[in-house]
């Protein structure tokens, strides 16, 4: 009996779609939701085993959706379309995690903010630097990756930010960077880039409010380790 002509096949999708429409995504481990997104790429196959080798291998949900096309298409039965899905939900759940920052003063909404960080760049296999530039009222203007490195360096000028800064009239700035080793400890090199660029930056009246390091175990701010 083939995987479409199969009850058990069939009953398991609809029990889990039921599942997902009372109790919600929270309600389901990571596997279960992302047999829920296959279920679209894949109609006619089993696609428990493949969920569950994707969590297996790369960790949660986030970090599946956040690996390059080529790793996930190392999945038996992951394909380059089924790739493309799921970097499709990779940026659309990005978008949402932004629209929550967009036009909302930063500060106070802080919690967002670490998530759309964590969305953007937690997972990354190569370390970024993102900068967040804010108005007066500290709200989002630009959100920009000022540069993308290895795996464990990304070369930052202090001056090029300032400069680009000024050239977007912000009055304020979030550093954001990201740790691929997972680990979001600031290193010394960290904290000394980040108290360069605050120097530089308060005589010309813009305010380094922070420097948020991501990484898969979490994240840290230099603020709130009065490193800054």
């Amino acid at each position: 009996m083939s995987g479409k002509d199969d009850p058990h096949y069939h009953g398991h999708r609809e029990r889990l779609r039921a599942r997902f429409a009372e109790l919600g995504g929270d309600a389901l481990p990571d596997y279960e939701l992302l047999e829920l997104v296959l279920f679209r790429s894949i109609p006619r196959r089993d696609v428990k085993p493949i969920a569950k080798e994707l969590i297996r291998r790369f960790g949660t949900f986030a970090e599946t959706l956040a690996a390059p096309s080529a790793r996930l298409m190392e999945v038996d039965g992951v394909g380059e379309s089924v790739a493309l899905d799921l970097k499709i939900v990779e940026a659309a759940a990005r978008r949402l995690a932004k629209g929550a920052v967009a036009k909302r003063p930063v500060l106070s909404s802080w919690s967002a903010v670490l998530d759309y960080c964590r969305a953007a760049m937690a997972f990354s296999e190569k370390e970024q630097f993102r900068l967040l530039f804010l108005d007066r009222r500290n709200a989002l203007i630009a959100d920009e990756v000022q540069q993308s490195g290895t795996v464990d360096h990304t070369p930052v000028y202090p001056r090029e930010v300032v400069k680009r800064a000024l050239e977007l009239s912000a009055s304020a700035l979030i550093l954001v960077h990201n740790h691929p080793s997972g680990d979001p400890t600031p290193s010394a090199a960290d904290i000394t880039m980040t108290r360069e660029i605050a120097a530089i930056a308060k005589p010309l009246g813009i305010t380094v409010h922070d420097h948020i390091i991501v990484g898969r175990d979490g994240h840290a701010s230099l603020k709130g380790l009065r490193l800054l």
